[in-house]
């Protein structure tokens, strides 16, 4: 079993030592930076990357619930916003789980 899945602009994995199913998406154009990371459910994330666009499985990831948003665009006045709606799992935490998960393949 399969337990990270990546597209063009969102990331998928299982995290073993919680054993929670996280999806992550992050979007990058001329105007900055935008990244959110949702807690997902195995359904969810059976159904990613079944999709021909990449566009219904970033739709599929955003029907989970949001653990935190963060946006740096030019046209902010106040630079960078981060949102955190549950500090209990972070980016970071994303991070290391998913390359832990691409290192045992």
């Amino acid at each position: 079993m399969k337990l990270y899945k990546e597209g063009n602009c969102w990331k998928a994995c299982y995290d073993q030592q919680r054993k929670k199913y996280y999806g992550y998406l992050m979007y990058t154009d001329r105007e900055g930076q935008t990244r959110f990371l949702y807690e997902i459910t195995k359904e969810i994330f059976d159904r990613l990357g079944s999709f021909p666009d990449d566009y219904d499985n970033d739709q599929l990831i955003r029907t989970g619930r949001l653990l935190f948003h963060f946006e740096n665009t030019m046209y902010g006045t106040m630079g960078p916003e981060r949102h955190v709606l549950d500090d209990s799992y972070t980016e970071s935490d994303f991070d290391k789980a998913f390359e832990e998960l691409k290192k045992k393949r």
